[in-house]
């Protein structure tokens, strides 16, 4: 799933949905806001 995540976020995103079962929409917000922060460079905005 690593290598998914750094190709295509949008793919990791759909497939982590089923793989790791969000229960609800906050555990799948909470994915998201990982991957948003885990990619920006410190001079992102």
């Amino acid at each position: 799933m690593t290598h998914l995540q750094s190709v295509d976020q949008i793919a990791y995103v759909r497939y982590a949905s089923v793989y790791r079962e969000f229960r609800d929409i906050e555990e799948l917000a909470k994915a998201i806001e990982q991957l948003r922060t885990k990619g920006k460079k410190p001079n992102d905005r």
